[in-house]
């Protein structure tokens, strides 16, 4: 593959925060592009630290379709976890756009979904599990649209994700080891769809690890930022949820939470407009598979 186009779009896990580099941040995605085809791609980064799924539809789509990339990559959401306002079905809406948006012009989607940010900052249980219940409903309407979509798609959690030295001093953004697993992760899927060509990332760092005290000083200063902001927003609503989750776990009654999420990403994803009649899988209750097309020029 010669001449790709790969423009990525998302938070501050695309913009590449934990990841400093030369002249700025780098990031999983600068790493990929590295290793699309024995060439280096083309490649733009649009994301946005702080950005939410609306941010992403809005400004950085528009700026995105107009580069007429061959692959997008849209990892975004957990923004929209760590705010009072957060609303799945709009979450849901503005995915389903965005991801119809890139490949009907013929780009090749690339997705994932992301751990939970409670326990990624280690919160207490009754603080970490509202956020927990969030993160997975988003990572479920992710996996349904990723179906929908026919994207590469990259399950972002699990147990390797628990792997400390793979984080940065916040704890919420990976270090450089981190951000070449992610790399390293999505370069396999994209060259097991004959995307990736190129030679795969190295999972081994360039630059030497930060000392302790410069990972103090960005905790002091970076992470304590981002406690104010979220104390002025979401900690009141949090404290809420959390207070109504100790409550149901008193009353033995937690599964009422758990299923009261399923249903809303039922209800989210029923909310959308039936898929293209060229997509490989329905959303549930929709019709039977149809059959992909074929998209022109992919190897």
């Amino acid at each position: 593959m010669t001449g790709v186009r790969f423009v990525a779009l998302g938070d501050s896990l695309t913009e590449g925060v934990g990841d400093p580099a030369a002249g700025g941040r780098r990031g999983w995605a600068a790493l990929l592009a590295a290793g699309l085809a024995p060439e280096p791609a083309a490649f733009t980064n649009l994301a946005v630290s702080g950005a939410r799924t609306r941010d992403v539809l809005e400004r950085q789509l528009p700026a995105a379709l107009a580069l007429r990339p061959d692959i997008v990559s849209v990892v975004v959401g957990v923004n929209d976890t760590l705010r009072h306002t957060f609303d799945l079905t709009a979450v849901a809406a503005g995915l389903d756009t965005a991801y119809a948006a890139c490949t009907g012009r013929g780009a090749l989607l690339v997705t994932a979904c992301l751990p939970d940010p409670g326990e990624l900052l280690r919160l207490p249980g009754a603080l970490a599990r509202p956020l927990a219940r969030r993160q997975r409903a988003v990572n479920a309407v992710v996996h349904a649209l990723s179906d929908r979509y026919d994207a590469v798609h990259l399950h972002a959690r699990g147990d390797w994700t628990r792997d400390r030295a793979l984080w940065s001093a916040d704890r919420l953004h990976p270090g450089e080891r981190g951000h070449r697993q992610l790399a390293l992760r999505f370069h396999a899927l994209l060259a097991a769809r004959g995307a990736a060509t190129g030679p795969a990332p190295s999972p081994e760092p360039e630059f030497p690890a930060p000392t302790r005290s410069a990972r103090l000083r960005r905790l002091a200063t970076a992470g304590t930022g981002w406690v104010a902001r979220r104390c002025t927003d979401l900690l009141p609503h949090l404290l809420a949820l959390a207070a109504d989750d100790l409550r149901h776990q008193a009353r033995g009654t937690t599964a009422r939470l758990d299923h009261r999420a399923s249903v809303a990403v039922t209800a989210a994803l029923a909310a959308l407009s039936p898929p293209p009649p060229d997509r490989r899988a329905p959303l549930p209750g929709g019709p039977g598979p149809a059959p992909v097309a074929a998209r022109p020029g992919r190897a």
